[in-house]
């Protein structure tokens, strides 16, 4: 007797993939409301409407309005992330700089997600703090990896790092607000920042030396 093998998998492998599409074009269109529109003022039956689904598939995927907010705005995270560590074959100072660049490239596109992400949402939402906590981290992470060459740094090193991200997200929230800065002065003015940064940090700790620009044309 001919037994064909099931192949049980590959449909629920295809339904997968389906659900997955799906969830990604609904986050796509709520990060394109709540770009036009804040968070209190849409309601479910205002996204349903405006997305052209019904109401109940936002519930399927997310659960809540929340659980559809915090999923865009995860959604925003991971993109943000993945630009900025983006340039892991170059040399350190020009990962720094590709780093920075890819960040403001982020905000400036993306204005409405990133007010979210540094803000923290709607009101203190501690959800959404700690999403944009992670966040400062990553990039802490990032800038440590091309600037010394490893993750693993000490406290003061961190703090002073971290420090300087704060500070880069006021001024870049300044920024997207009044651009009267082209990207690219903007993203070697806070390059320079960085650099005394890296320096006031190697003068209390010497085992984190500040990188050297490499020379052109050397």
């Amino acid at each position: 007797m001919n037994i064909s093998p099931q192949p049980a998998a590959r449909p629920r492998a295809r339904g997968t993939e389906r659900s997955m599409a799906r969830r990604a074009e609904l986050i796509a269109i709520g990060r394109r409301l709540f770009a036009d529109t804040s968070y209190d003022a849409l309601s479910m039956d205002d996204i349903a409407r405006q997305a052209h689904v019904a109401k109940g598939l936002i519930y399927y995927y997310f659960q809540s309005k929340r659980g559809y907010y915090l999923a865009i705005i995860q959604d925003s995270v991971t993109e943000l992330l993945t630009l900025a560590a983006s340039g892991l074959e170059l040399p350190p100072v020009d990962r720094v700089q590709r780093t920075i660049d890819s960040y403001l490239r982020y905000a400036e596109h993306n204005q409405a997600a990133y007010r979210t992400i540094v803000s923290g949402g709607v009101g203190f939402d501690t959800e959404v703090h700690a999403i944009r906590d992670g966040v400062r981290e990553a990039v802490v992470t990032t800038i440590a990896e091309g600037a010394y060459g490893r993750a693993d740094v000490t406290a003061l090193a961190r703090m002073g790092l971290l420090s300087w991200v704060c500070s880069v997200e006021g001024a870049t929230l300044e920024w997207i607000d009044r651009p009267e800065l082209p990207r690219d002065t903007m993203g070697e003015l806070l390059v320079k920042t960085l650099g005394g940064v890296l320096r006031a940090i190697e003068e209390l700790d010497a085992a984190h030396p500040a990188p050297q620009p490499a020379r052109r044309g050397a």
